[in-house]
Parts: structure tokens; sequence; C-alpha cells
């Protein structure tokens, strides 16, 4: 079986957006949802639900952004205070 990059789906209290999106891009979301509602016995009705945990994980992934992220956090003023 295909190991996909998303689990089951967290039933969590949805935040409302507006998003417009190509149409090319939501029957490949329909055909993921599809796929991963086959490997994880769920079914999900509405694929636009994938679209936070992509968001999730694509950033919990992204090496480049972690690195960026981790230079760019301010210091404790603690630490702060120790080293000037």
């Amino acid at each position: 079986m295909t190991k996909l990059k998303l689990g089951p789906l967290a039933d969590d209290k949805p935040v409302k957006i507006t998003v417009e999106i190509p149409a090319s891009l939501h029957r490949d979301l329909a055909a993921y949802a599809d796929a991963l509602g086959r490997a994880n016995g769920q079914t999900i009705a509405d694929p636009l639900k994938l679209i936070v945990p992509m968001l999730q994980r694509f950033i919990a992934t992204d090496r480049a952004f972690a690195k960026t992220r981790t230079r760019t956090k301010p210091q404790p003023v603690a630490e702060a205070e120790r080293s000037g």
C-alpha cells in the first residue's frame, strides 16, 4: 500500500476562511481525499479539509524554514542580558 504523507485527520473545531483555488488543485485534493480515506478507513466528505493538515505538514518538514525560524527566534530576556 502507498504511504501517504498525511495520516488520519483530527476531528477539530474548524475556523472558516475563504480561499480560491484552481479547479485542477480541487480535483487533486478530491483524489487525495479519496486515497487517504481508503488508506485510513475514513470517509473525507470535504477534500478542502486536507488543506490545513497539508500546510501544517509542509511547514513542519521544511528544514530550511526550521533553520530560519531557529535563527530568528528572539533570545529569552535572561540570556540576552547575560550575553550583553
